[in-house]
């Protein structure tokens, strides 16, 4: 039995090995859990599931395997999103680890420059918005603000018109009371130079015994 070497799906595998590796370079940089070795082999893998799905299937269900990679990468990426407290965090990562799948099929499928166009579209949408994503925080961003302190009456209320001295638009959480001490939770939305601020000025608040933001 004679091997036959397959110099068009090798190059395949090596072309979805470079495009995971300019695409998991930006999450490796960030540390994020899905780095440049997890994206590098997602879109590898896909390629190879792609080829063979090409190769294997017949000709009116050739899309076998390919259509599988969609529910196991949906698993995948379910793996790195998780909520912190108010806010879902891995968002982004799970995005770029479905796309970088898409990239590989497409990859594996022949569709090459789909496949480039794809590259481009997501690295630079990973370095573009983000500084399109820095200026907007400067601009308007939301933050969560804890604090606790002493019970008296009104005390939450005091604080609330602090934010607003500092044009923050204040959207009121939970508030407990606990051995004679008050906590209270808000969202606060204004620009990064009047969150400073506001901050700046809590944190010379000598009745404040916890602040969190």
């Amino acid at each position: 039995m004679h091997t036959i070497i397959d110099w068009t799906a090798i190059l395949q595998l090596v072309l979805a090995l470079f495009a995971g590796t300019l695409i998991g370079a930006e999450r490796e940089y960030r540390s994020k859990s899905a780095g440049l070795r997890t994206i590098a082999l997602i879109c590898v893998g896909s390629a190879i599931f792609t080829i063979l799905s090409l190769k294997l299937g017949s000709p009116m269900n050739q899309d076998r395997f390919a259509a599988n990679i969609i529910t196991g990468i949906g698993f995948l990426g379910a793996g790195v999103i998780f909520k912190e407290e108010n806010r879902v965090t891995g968002l982004t990562t799970a995005a770029i680890i479905w796309v970088s799948a898409a990239i590989g099929v497409s990859i594996g499928a022949g569709y090459y420059i789909l496949a480039f166009a794809g590259v481009i579209i997501v690295v630079g949408v990973q370095q573009l918005f983000l500084i399109l994503q820095l200026k907007i925080d400067k601009i308007n961003q939301n933050s969560r603000y804890s604090i606790t302190c002493t019970f008296k009456d009104e005390t939450l209320e005091n604080y609330e018109q602090v934010f607003k001295q500092f044009s923050l638009t204040v959207h009121r959480g939970k508030q407990v009371i606990k051995n004679e001490k008050i906590k209270g939770e808000w969202q606060l939305e204004g620009s990064e130079k009047n969150h400073k601020a506001c901050v700046a000025f809590l944190l010379k608040d000598k009745t404040i015994l916890e602040f969190e933001f």
